[in-house]
């Protein structure tokens, strides 16, 4: 796991193969994080959103790897973000009942403050705020 400073804020980056089998090791990481800087109460919902911005990359990205990064905006925010090298960036959908796929950035958009995309010059970051109420 590697630590940058971006603006003053502490990030925490880790790169992952491109295999469904990193996602729990997404959650794992992020869990971890929040428990260091002592924000437990996000975890839940940011497992959950690290799992679909991470899911979504594994499934349509390009190359071998992605990167996640959790980043402390201020004491009580963080950041979750899932670096890929697709341009193609997420749509919030609204599936039916019977579709299968779809609904992962709807789930995203419900548990977090807010999230957006960057595009960069060889793919993007998706990333999703959340912030603890108490």
């Amino acid at each position: 796991m590697s630590r940058a400073r971006l603006a003053g804020a502490p990030v925490v980056s880790e790169v992952l193969p491109r295999e469904l089998e990193s996602v729990p090791v997404a959650r794992h990481v992020v869990r971890d994080i929040l428990d260091h800087w002592d924000l437990p109460e996000l975890a839940q919902d940011a497992e959950t959103v690290i799992s679909e911005l991470a899911t979504n990359a594994i499934l349509h990205a390009r190359m071998a790897a992605i990167r996640i990064t959790v980043t402390r905006v201020d004491e009580r925010t963080v950041r979750l973000a899932v670096i890929d090298r697709s341009r193609v960036l997420p749509v919030l959908r609204s599936p039916d009942a019977h579709d299968v796929h779809g609904r992962g950035m709807g789930i995203v958009d419900a548990l977090t403050r807010c999230w957006g995309t960057d595009r960069l010059p060889w793919g993007k970051r998706v990333w999703a705020e959340l912030r603890d109420q108490r």
